[in-house]
């Protein structure tokens, strides 16, 4: 094909993917088949690729994500992203239509419009000549991030829009349900702690430097209104909704103009009942003056408007019965105690099953076999026991006694000093060793892809893997042979494992498993020692050398690695070529901050703009490092609201203490 007739054709199937993806992603209602989308994607991806010149900023095929980022930019909003009041009752928002009433002229004719609070991350974007030049999360409202390569990833959010002139779109970033029961299933799989909620999962997601992580995350957009409405001759916020609307951008269907506080009442009652009903998760709902006269006429106060408010639903808590106990084994040995309850209905979904974390947690609340218990999701997600109804006993209930020996092998388990779980330590333990297994192919160690929990306990039962390196020794008549794997499937899952040998060797050291040694203090250890066997031949001193390993990680990574067994496999590791050295990117002057660079952190509290574990990662890109207690060797503590006995400490040792602001003014490009 000719230049000419190519770049044709590229205008064509950008109308055509373009048309596709707002008929599936904004407005719920696909015309063709995915393998017809994915024929015409794959059309233009060979013709960009065979003429690299035709390739644009707006085209589809880059919403995959690109380069990863140095860190996020700051940006000045052009016209503040305002915070809400919160009303958490009927009489709160009864006190809102007085103070409205009385706000304006006596016989003013006003309306209010709902909408849905969607549970999620408020962002920005802003077009110019009709393309998305720019995306920002909200920050404090005067000054957010750049995150415009993680926005464009979002498919719901058009890379071109009707109108020419410049505009800002406000609206609200946020993962659906089934792409959080996803993730944190990850996150169980990999030993990570879950997300709490879908808001921290999307700011967690937008907050990734790699914009392929946030690509791979499903988010999507309700846009809810613009910075200077008025300047585009609009009257009112639904005349604003419907506009947005016309220039493809996706609004939440979900509202209605109110006529007075009582059709208020009848639609926050309405989605009270029906929250659960939803593909994503709501947690409260947003009343608004509609007329914008009458919001400019009402005006602000120093924090939020008074023409507008947040209604918050309450937490949904349930009574069931907890009808027994089970024990899971994880591949550390811990014994995990999980309550099994009387199926009933919590927050839109049948819950079974409840986490009750460990002996201390049963004993403290007093939990009994048969007691009548109030669970809730945390988070609305994830389901707890919050008490027991004493009240209900009836003499019949039976105390819980943790079990002696391992569940799965029959070993003595024992309970390590100042440690509140106890564990199987049987180095042969059939479920450490499955576990263990498992927890070696996840995501944040070895990442192979397609080989999971099921095919990894196909491999064990079969005894074609019984440590790490058999994964390396498989083959392709060992895979065709198993369940539900076929040709490709086996042959990408061999292309999986080998890609995986190249992998920098934190990903290994954290794959091993080695006790205390997460994600983060095993990225500490590859760029301290460098190599794996640099790491395996150090000594305590030298360990303790680095800062962030304490007495107990050092005595587990030299216990660990004076073990013959150990010995063995990292032998047979080498033979099959995976990569024993760090070649990531190491911190120093040349791309950390100086406010940052070498000090020591500690992050308490709640912080707005970032989730607790994005607030460390943001620490850590700029040469900083992140400890979870305060000391004398800590630098700065960084607190959010709700801040507690660590800033207390660091009042008492006269450590430097940021607050939110400051964190942010400091923390600069990130």
């Amino acid at each position: 094909m000719q230049l000419d007739a190519a770049k044709k054709r590229v205008a064509e199937l950008h109308e055509i993917v373009n048309r596709y993806n707002h008929e599936y992603y904004v407005q719920d209602k696909p015309t063709v088949t995915d393998a017809e989308y994915d024929a015409r994607m794959q059309e233009l991806l060979s013709l960009e690729n065979q003429f690299p010149e035709l390739v644009t900023a707006d085209s589809p095929t880059q919403r995959v994500g690109g380069q990863v980022l140095e860190g996020f930019e700051k940006v000045t909003h052009e016209s503040p992203m305002l915070s809400l009041g919160n009303a958490f009752s009927e009489a709160d928002l009864r006190d809102f239509d007085r103070r409205v009433r009385s706000g304006l002229d006596v016989g003013a004719g006003y309306s209010y419009i709902c909408e849905l609070k969607i549970d999620g991350l408020a962002v920005s974007v802003t077009y110019e000549d009709g393309k998305l030049v720019r995306g920002a999360t909200r920050g404090d409202g005067a000054v957010g991030e750049d995150i415009t390569a993680n926005i464009k990833t979002i498919r719901s959010i058009p890379l071109t829009i009707l109108e020419k002139t410049k505009i800002d779109v406000r609206g609200e970033a946020y993962m659906p349900k089934k792409s959080f029961e996803k993730i944190n299933r990850e996150k169980d799989e990999n030993g990570e702690e879950p997300f709490a909620n879908p808001r921290n999962a999307a700011a967690g997601s937008l907050r990734q430097l790699d914009p392929k992580i946030a690509a791979s995350r499903n988010l999507a957009v309700f846009v809810y209104g613009i910075g200077r409405a008025s300047e585009l001759g609009l009257k009112s916020h639904s005349d604003g909704l419907n506009y947005l609307g016309s220039q493809g951008l996706k609004t939440n269907p979900e509202r209605r103009t109110c006529r007075s506080i009582e059709e208020v009442l009848d639609f926050v009652a309405e989605w009270t009942d029906k929250r659960n009903s939803l593909d994503y998760e709501i947690d409260g709902i947003v009343i608004k003056v509609d007329q914008l006269k009458h919001q400019e006429k009402l005006g602000m106060t120093a924090k939020s408007p008074r023409w507008a408010i947040a209604y918050k639903f309450p937490a949904e808590e349930v009574e069931t019965k907890l009808v027994d106990i089970e024990i899971t084994v994880g591949r550390t040995g811990v014994h995990t105690p999980t309550a099994l309850l009387l199926p009933v209905k919590v927050a839109g979904t049948t819950v079974s099953r409840a986490t009750l974390h460990n002996e201390d947690i049963i004993r403290e609340k007093d939990i009994r076999i048969g007691d009548a218990v109030i669970i809730r999701k945390a988070g609305d997600i994830i389901p707890e026991v919050v008490r027991v109804l004493t009240e209900k006993r009836t003499g019949t209930e039976l105390p819980y006694q943790m079990p002696s020996r391992c569940v799965e092998c029959g070993s003595e388990l024992v309970r390590l000093e100042e440690e509140v779980a106890i564990r199987c330590v049987n180095p042969r333990c059939k479920a450490q060793i499955r576990e263990g297994l498992i927890h070696f192919v996840s995501r944040m160690a070895m990442n192979i892809d397609g080989l999971g929990e099921k095919v990894i306990t196909q491999l064990f039962e079969e005894n074609l893997i019984q440590d790490v390196s058999d994964i390396y020794k498989l083959t392709f008549d060992q895979l065709i042979a198993l369940d539900r794997m076929g040709e490709k499937s086996a042959s990408n899952l061999l292309e999986a494992i080998e890609a995986s040998k190249t992998n920098s060797v934190e990903k290994l050291i954290f794959g091993l498993g080695i006790r205390l040694i997460g994600a983060k203090a095993a990225k500490t250890l590859a760029m301290h020692f460098e190599t794996l066997d640099n790491l395996s031949a150090a000594s305590a001193t030298d360990l303790l050398n680095i800062e962030e390993i304490g007495d107990k990680m050092a005595e587990a990574i030299l216990v660990y690695f004076s073990n013959e067994g150990t010995k063995i496999l990292i032998e047979e590791l080498r033979k099959v070529g995976v990569n024993f050295t760090y070649t990531g990117k190491k911190a120093s002057l040349d791309n950390a901050n100086e406010a940052f660079y070498g000090k020591t952190f500690v992050v308490t509290g709640k912080l707005e703009s970032y989730g607790r574990e994005e607030a460390k990662e943001a620490i850590e890109s700029l040469g900083g490092k992140v400890a979870g207690s305060v000391s004398k060797k800590t630098h700065v503590v960084v607190v959010g609201e709700e801040a507690g006995s660590k800033l207390k400490k660091a009042e008492e040792l006269g450590i430097e203490i940021w607050d939110e602001d400051k964190f942010l003014e400091k923390i600069g490009r990130v």
